[in-house]
Order: structure tokens, then C-alpha cells, then sequence
């Protein structure tokens, strides 16, 4: 499969440049998101240290029986939170209906916003025990480059810089670190390590290993493509609701991760480190004023953020994809 051209885009510039720099960085962000829908991005500034150690604990993790992950689910998967085990979502019904399980397993968490705190707390593993404080930092890096990426945002879209800021002030974040075992059995026809979908809010931020079987996206015409892994950058895509929020001037392009080929020795299992951004989940998201006009109004009508999320998890879910 041919690889896809994704923009790169170096932050750097933004984040230490003057005036002119940002500008630049802006315009080359936009264009990204207005063709493509994804842009990689560099020169952001986590530490490369910081993001080896946290997926080495995810590895470890993972690497431990299924009765000891147990331990950790939350009692309702629709809160989105704790571990999540293979055979309970398909992110591809939100578009397809009836299809195979996604064959994955993650663990979740939600920074510490005050929307979701109380009623979904996070479930801390026990082991290994030098994961919490890991996952807390990489939290804490993850929502500083969140707020460079809203103000980079609101730049792009001709918008003051802080435009964003009654939005993001008490943002929804989750983490999602997301393990493709090894696959003993061949897939179910139609199966995916996780199906052709959009994602549901804002800007997704994903690191991404080298592993075979990995990110794919769709063109416009439906041509599919794998997304190369760029060292020490971060795959940074366009959710459904950015789009809604945008007018669609901004595209949230469809994607999907691919089954390592059958023919490979050795193992081909991989781990993604994803974080989903998005606004307050009590606010509301409504067109843009600088994505409309006469000529251009409002496709969408206003939505909260988080009821709209919550119904794009509850499509993708086994067990309540019926209900």
C-alpha cells in the first residue's frame, strides 16, 4: 500500500517565534486540516524520555494475564474509563452498522476536569506501580501542547488566539493507550485491529509505534493509504465535531489501523498512545464566525459537546449499539 503524503508541520516556530513565525506556523496548520484532515506534528517540545518511559509501562501493562487487567474495568465501558478488553467496541458501527469487534485492548483515563471527575472517576492499576505518576505526567505534557494546538487553532481559522480559551479553560481530555495483541487467529472477515471510522471531538493527538499493521487513511475518493511514523512527532486529526464546529472548512477524514500481514514472523504487536481533546463537555458548539457568511451559512445546528461525544461512544459499543 502506498504511503500517505501527511504535512508536516513544525510548532516550534509558534511556540517561541515572534508574530510572523506564528502566522506561518498557522497557515501551514490550517492547510493541513482544510486537504487532508491530518497533519504530523514536531518541534513540540514533550520530552522524548517521557514518552519512551510511558509507553515502556503500557508495554509491561499489557504484557500482564487478562485476570489481573480485569481488575481494573469500570463497571459500566460506556463511562470510558479503566481497561476496556478485546471484543467490546466496533468504532466502525458509528458509520457501518453491524460489524466485527475491534481487535484491541486499552486503558483509559480522563484528565482531571470537573464536568466528568465526580461522576467518572479514574480506576488506577495497582501494577505496575510506577504507572500512575508516568500517566499523570504525560496528562500534564498532553494538555500543555493541548493549549498550544487551541491557540494554533484559533490562528488557522482567523480568529483571535485566544479565541478558544472559555472552552478549553476546563477541557475534556482522555488518554488512550491502546494495545493490538499479537494475532494468533486470522480476523473475522471485515475485521480490523480497529474499523474505518471519524472520530468524535476535537483534535486527536496519537503516537504512534513502528509496529507492523498500523494507521491508515482515506482520500476523498476513498483510495486507502498507511500513515508513515515521522520520529518523535505526533499524529494530530480532525474529530467530527471540529468539523461541525468548523462548518467543515476543517475535514475529519476517515481512518482506520490495519491487521499486521499473516506472513510475518516474529511479533507484530503495537501500542498507540492517543489523547482525544475537546471542549467543556457542557458547552456548546456552534459554527464558527469565520467559517459562515451569506454565501456559506450554518450546516449544523448547535450541540453540546459532551452529549454529542457520548453518542458516537455509545454507537461504537457492543452492547449498546442496539439499545
Amino acid at each position: 500500500m502506498r504511503q500517505a503524503d501527511l504535512p508536516i508541520v513544525d510548532i516550534a516556530p509558534f511556540i517561541h517565534g515572534d508574530a510572523a513565525a506564528r502566522a506561518g506556523v498557522g497557515r501551514a496548520f490550517g492547510h493541513a486540516f482544510e486537504t487532508t484532515g491530518f497533519a504530523v506534528v514536531v518541534g513540540h517540545g514533550i520530552p522524548e524520555r517521557l514518552a519512551n518511559d510511558v509507553y515502556d509501562v503500557m508495554k509491561r501493562y499489557f504484557a500482564q494475564p487478562f485476570a489481573v487487567k480485569s481488575r481494573d474495568a469500570a463497571p459500566e465501558k460506556t463511562k470510558g474509563r479503566g481497561y476496556l478488553p478485546v471484543g467490546i467496541e466496533s468504532v466502525a458501527r458509528t458509520l457501518q452498522g453491524e460489524t466485527p469487534p475491534d481487535l484491541c485492548e486499552a486503558l483509559v483515563f480522563s484528565a482531571p476536569h470537573r464536568a466528568a471527575q465526580s461522576a467518572r472517576p479514574n480506576i488506577w492499576p495497582a501494577e505496575p506501580p510506577e504507572l500512575r505518576g508516568l500517566v499523570e505526567a504525560w496528562r500534564d505534557a498532553i494538555l500543555r501542547l493541548t493549549g498550544q494546538l487551541t491557540e494554533l487553532s484559533a490562528l488557522a481559522l482567523d480568529l483571535p488566539q485566544d479565541y478558544f480559551a472559555p472552552w478549553f479553560a476546563d477541557p475534556a481530555l482522555t488518554l488512550r493507550f491502546v494495545h493490538y495483541p499479537d494475532q494468533a487467529e486470522p480476523p473475522m472477515p471485515g475485521q480490523l485491529r480497529y474499523g474505518a471510522h471519524h472520530d468524535y471531538g476535537g483534535l486527536t493527538i496519537l503516537r504512534q509505534d513502528a509496529a507492523p499493521g498500523g494507521l491508515e487513511v482515506a482520500d476523498r475518493d476513498g483510495n486507502w493509504f498507511e500513515a508513515g511514523v515521522v520520529p518523535d512527532s505526533f499524529v494530530i486529526n480532525v474529530g467530527d465535531l471540529l468539523a461541525r464546529w468548523t462548518n467543515e472548512r476543517w475535514r475529519s477524514t476517515l481512518h482506520r489501523v490495519s491487521n499486521p500481514d499473516r506472513g510475518l514472523t516474529g511479533s507484530s504487536a503495537r501500542l498507540s498512545m492517543v489523547a482525544f481533546t475537546a471542549p467543556n463537555e457542557l458547552s456548546e458548539v456552534a459554527c464558527l464566525p469565520s467559517c459562515c457568511d451569506a454565501a456559506n451559512p450554518p450546516r449544523y445546528e448547535p450541540v453540546k459537546a459532551g452529549e454529542y461525544i457520548l453518542s458516537k461512544l455509545r454507537a461504537s459499543m457492543d452492547l449498546t449499539a442496539r439499545a
